[in-house]
């Protein structure tokens, strides 16, 4: 399934930095019409051409004393290099506007930045994001043409790159894709936008997975679910009211769609200018589809599944959005040595906005290994790591169970305050510490494996026998269990050495030779003797 970050980082630590924009220079060349409200732009006066470019650095290159900056003390060294790095970031912006406002007047004959030009040099692969950014900035910048200026466009790119808090991050996100209320006072989202905006994450996340893209063909069950559970069959719902919904239960869902959106920004003008016409690559995705044979008529053998796991790509991007980083543990995208090539590779741009993890490891399939409390315990003890506990049972529902902690026998409630369990697709019934609970040996205490805060009400509760399941006191027949791995790959190595151990053990146990004196205090000799069975003397002929 952010890292990412293998799925997702935190936003604000992957986030490019955004160059410094520059408040000087522009003013001149603006002038304003009859009304006053209206700014037009006068490129061919303000921007660079390739004669200015050249003045441009002679200017500061002589502005600088190289004897000073020879002979001169390290921290001057520092603060005089700084200071260039500043000019040169604010000369390659202004190049890089200078690019587009040219190819937006050959093309469209205007004065600043077009929505076609946007969309087409800047989110080739994602014109639905390209409009919303684009209308965002233009609602902004209040400008009364159906492009942007310049001037304008910069100062709304440079807001956008200064963005770091989460929440104003998913505000943000959730704004574009809202629309004015029918009186105006506030934004409204309706679920066909929230739809559009969740599905707009989930492709950037597919598309830059590490293993190659990726695709699954129920992510339209997956984006219904979540959009059922937070407008429960409301038309429209206040963006504000989404947000905080989307904080609550999918925190981290949205933030793979920022990153990207400031990437885009903050390094497209890197090869902006080595583009004339730009030609979108033909992307092969390699399809991982939860059915083995789609789109063909051949019959699926005898005993063999459909679907290879209940853990479909899709509800593994959105288990890596809803739950704590400590899951999906998430990469930080480190800034590249070579940032002229390292900003746009494969590895750099995985790390940075894919948010689905490809660490996890299946540990318990009760399909391939059986279904059964022993069967149970010995795949899943012993692994020192959190864990996702996939259940399902009759009418197709599913329900996870996010274990913060490694799998242990107690009757004692148990687990951090990561812990949850809920239904998929995705109802959340509760968080919290102590909230597990295992328990198969202990006599006087409730047999099998519970989870809730409180005990004497716990929301999910699976006999000792592993064949019945009551949610929230509902019965339910259970059908299939998978138990995922959320830790690194020592966690899984220790835990199949401590198998082979306990395997080597048991033979070791099995070829033990007795000697007569050791039998006569065997346990094993007073059960045969309670079953019945003769006993034999040494004394016996």
């Amino acid at each position: 399934m952010g890292n990412h970050h293998g799925h997702g980082t935190k936003s604000g630590t992957a986030t490019p930095n955004s160059c410094p924009g520059s408040r000087n220079g522009s003013r001149k060349s603006i002038s304003r019409t009859a009304s006053g409200g209206d700014i037009q732009e006068k490129p061919s006066q303000m921007l660079p051409t390739e004669k200015t470019r050249e003045d441009f650095f002679q200017k500061r290159l002589k502005s600088f004393d190289v004897a000073q900056l020879l002979f001169s003390s390290r921290p001057m060294l520092v603060v005089v290099l700084a200071s260039f790095s500043r000019h040169i970031q604010i000369f390659q912006k202004m190049v890089w506007l200078q690019i587009l406002a040219d190819k937006a007047h050959k093309e469209e004959g205007a004065n600043g930045v077009t929505l076609k030009v946007f969309t087409r040099y800047l989110f080739p692969r994602y014109p639905d994001l390209a409009e919303k950014l684009f209308t965002y900035f233009h609602a902004n910048s209040k400008s009364k043409n159906s492009y942007i200026g310049t001037s304008a466009f910069r100062q709304q790119c440079d807001n956008y790159l200064a963005i770091l808090d989460d929440d104003v991050i998913r505000n943000t996100l959730v704004k574009m894709w809202s629309s004015p209320s029918q009186d105006g006072s506030s934004d409204t989202m309706t679920p066909e936008s929230l739809t559009s905006l969740l599905k707009a994450a989930y492709h950037i996340s597919m598309d830059h997975y590490a293993e190659g893209p990726q695709s699954c063909i129920s992510v339209n069950k997956t984006l219904k679910a979540v959009v059922d559970s937070c407008f429960h069959g409301k038309q429209s719902l206040s963006s504000q009211f989404v947000s905080h919904w989307i904080e609550s239960n999918t925190p981290r869902l949205l933030f793979p769609l920022h990153r990207y959106a400031v990437h885009s920004l903050a390094t497209s003008w890197r090869t902006l200018e080595e583009t004339n016409e730009p030609t979108l690559a033909a992307v092969v995705t390699r399809i991982r589809t939860d059915h083995a044979r789609v789109g063909t008529t051949e019959p699926i053998p005898p005993g063999q599944r459909l679907a290879p796991h209940m853990l479909t790509m899709s509800m593994s991007w959105l288990l890596a959005g809803a739950l704590p980083p400590l899951y999906s543990r998430p990469q930080k995208a480190h800034s590249p040595n070579n940032s002229g090539v390292g900003l746009a590779s494969t590895s750099f741009l995985a790390k940075l906005v894919c948010a689905i993890p490809s660490h996890w490891q299946i540990l318990y399939d009760s399909d391939e290994m059986g279904l059964g409390s022993n069967r149970f315990l010995h795949h899943v003890l012993n692994y020192k790591g959190a864990t996702l506990t996939v259940l399902r049972v009759e009418n197709a529902q599913k329900f996870c169970i996010a274990s913060p902690n490694e799998w242990r026998e107690s009757h004692h409630y148990w687990g951090g305050e990561e812990g949850a369990v809920f239904q998929l697709l995705p109802n959340f019934l509760e968080r919290g510490s102590k909230m597990l609970y295992l328990n198969l040996s202990v006599r006087g205490y409730p047999q099998g494996l519970r989870v809730g805060k409180d005990p004497r009400a716990p929301i999910l509760s699976i006999d000792g026998g592993f064949e019945k399941i009551d949610c929230q006191k509902v019965p339910y027949r259970l059908e299939s269990i998978e138990v995922w791995g959320c830790g690194d790959q020592v966690s899984r190595e220790r835990q199949l050495e401590v198998k082979k151990w306990e395997v080597k053990e048991a033979e070791r146990q099995r070829n033990v030779k007795l000697s007569a004196a050791d039998w006569l205090d065997h346990p094993d000799r007073y059960l045969l003797e309670l079953a019945g069975r003769p006993q034999y003397h040494q004394n016996q002929t």
